[in-house]
């Protein structure tokens, strides 16, 4: 395994996790805990974000990368 194709699969997963608390932030009425999901969804679109700044720096500057 790379680390091109791990970066991929945690983003994936990252998707996944994020529609997970959409979901929840959508089904509960307790706002508190509606602002606490959609907070944690923002968490982790901040981590996507980094992680798909480091997938697109790998193809952009690794040899090894540029080649897949």
């Amino acid at each position: 395994m790379t680390v091109q194709s791990d970066l991929e699969k945690v983003i994936a997963y990252c998707e996944a996790v994020k529609g997970s608390y959409a979901v929840m932030a959508h089904s509960t009425e307790d706002q508190q805990a509606k602002d606490m999901f959609n907070s944690m969804k923002a968490d982790i679109d901040k981590h996507m974000a980094f992680l798909s700044g480091r997938l697109e720096y790998l193809s952009l500057n690794n040899e090894l990368y540029r080649q897949n």
